[in-house]
């Protein structure tokens, strides 16, 4: 089985790389792909995406703001596209998110205006 054509968008907010340890923003993303990925784990793109471990592709994107990432998750949801937002407890602070394994053509339109986060 191939994982050609899939891939899972992961969104961090950039402005935390200002304050937080660069261990502590990475474990962020962690959490949530970790979350999406059990969340949907029955999804058929998750399991073709699972399947070959050695060829799995991430996009991990950046958005500059607590807004900027609410805002993502609310178009994502309100045009289906299933994510986790990740949501630091207990301090009740929205991180990142991460979208499940979709066919790249499928969802790169939400994305395409985000950059590499850096």
């Amino acid at each position: 089985m191939s994982t050609a054509g899939i891939v899972q968008y992961v969104i961090v907010r950039s402005d935390l790389a200002k304050t937080w340890p660069l261990g502590a923003l990475i474990a962020q993303a962690c959490h949530a792909c970790t979350a999406v990925m059990h969340v949907y784990r029955d999804d058929t793109h998750v399991k073709e995406y699972t399947a070959d471990l050695d060829n799995m592709h991430k996009c991990v994107l950046e958005v500059k703001s607590e807004s900027e990432l609410a805002a993502l998750s609310a178009k994502l949801t309100e045009n289906s596209v299933q994510h986790k937002l990740w949501i630091e407890q207990p301090e009740n602070y929205p991180t990142c998110l991460a979208v499940k394994p979709y066919p790249k053509d499928d969802v790169k339109n939400y994305f395409k205006k985000l950059k590499l986060l850096k």
